[in-house]
Parts: C-alpha cells; sequence; structure tokens
C-alpha cells in the first residue's frame, strides 16, 4: 500500500483521523445501530482464530476476541493502530503493508472489512490478495467487503485474484447481514475458501 494521497487510502487517511474513524461506530450504536455486522459474519463461519486484515482501530478484531477467538490485527496506517494497541493492549497488532504480510500464523479465516482491497495501492491488490491467502489455513476463509465504485475492482478482478491465489469462490452478498447480491449491488461481501 502507498502513503500517496493520489491513492484511494492516502485521499481517505488525509480527510479522517482515527479518532474520528472511531466516532462513526459509536454514532451507529447510540443510534440503535449495529456497529458489530462483520464480526456477526465472520462468526457464521465458525472459525477459531481470525487474522484482520486492515484493522485500522481494531473494531472487528476486538469484537470477535471478545467473543472467544484468536485473533491478530494487522494494519499499514501507524495512527490507527496505535489507538487499537490502546484499546486492547492484550492483542497483537501488526504494522504492515498487507502485500507483504508474512507472518507464522495460520488462520481459520481473515478479514478485510471496509474497503481494505480498494485502498491497497491498485499495482499490490493482487499481491495483497496472495499474502491473506497464505496466511488461511487448510479449507480457511478469505473474507471480504468492499464497495463497488467506478476505479475500484470490480468482484472479477477480485475473484481473478482470490483464483490465482488458490482460492474457490464459495458464496457473495451485498451486504454484511447477507442480503442477496445483483448486479446492481454497490457494495459486495465475499466469501473465498482455500482449495
Amino acid at each position: 500500500m502507498t502513503e500517496s494521497s493520489s491513492e484511494p487510502w492516502g485521499q481517505w487517511s488525509h480527510q479522517t483521523s482515527p479518532a474520528d474513524y472511531d466516532q462513526r461506530w459509536r454514532h451507529i450504536e447510540s443510534a440503535g445501530g449495529n456497529p458489530h455486522g462483520e464480526a456477526d459474519f465472520v462468526c457464521l463461519h465458525g472459525p477459531r482464530s481470525v487474522l484482520d486484515a486492515g484493522c485500522g482501530t481494531g473494531r472487528v478484531a476486538i469484537e470477535l476476541a471478545r467473543r472467544g477467538l484468536d485473533v491478530v490485527g494487522t494494519d499499514l496506517d501507524g495512527g490507527m493502530l496505535a489507538m487499537a494497541r490502546t484499546k486492547a493492549p492484550e492483542l497483537i497488532w501488526v504494522h504492515a503493508d498487507l502485500s507483504e504480510l508474512d507472518l507464522t500464523t495460520r488462520f481459520d479465516a481473515v478479514v478485510l472489512a471496509g474497503n481494505v482491497i480498494p485502498y491497497v495501492a491498485a499495482e499490490r491488490r493482487r499481491a495483497a490478495v496472495l499474502a491473506c491467502a497464505r496466511h488461511l489455513a487448510p479449507d480457511g476463509r478469505l473474507i471480504a467487503g468492499f464497495q463497488l465504485q467506478s476505479g475500484w475492482p470490480s468482484v472479477a478482478d477480485y475473484d481473478m485474484w482470490c483464483d490465482s491465489a488458490g482460492l474457490a469462490w464459495e458464496a457473495r452478498y451485498s451486504t454484511w447481514d447477507r442480503g442477496p447480491h445483483s448486479e446492481a449491488a454497490s457494495y459486495a461481501v465475499s466469501v473465498h475458501r482455500r482449495r
């Protein structure tokens, strides 16, 4: 991933502080919404261990750990990761470029929640998917959700990267609460399984 402001991540990170990002989820919860849709979705697949790739301030990882899963979070953004470490110092937080991630641990699931793949620099997206696939245990699942918009990866792009990483398509939804996917959907939640 690059820090350049011309990339989607660079643009977003220059406009959003870690505190502002966290506040967004607190506001959803205080308004009666569910800020843990991604964790709910991941738990439906029954993993015991999860890598939260692109973990940001740790919202998903911390919730998964609260539910009893073994969790590791990784992110390139040092400010986001510092906030995650402050909120949950007992968890393992790894500062790394996703496309170069090389941990010794393998996981039942790797989750890419919230536009992680589109925020990876375009020339590194395939490498990021390959790195995530390398961190899956046998039969492990790669679970990713991202917006579908012009200039961002399509589901066809993402499926191609997953296929080249040895992952088989399993399911796709338009929301984290498993709304049916259609060609008109503006969001995709994709599940691929290690062959």
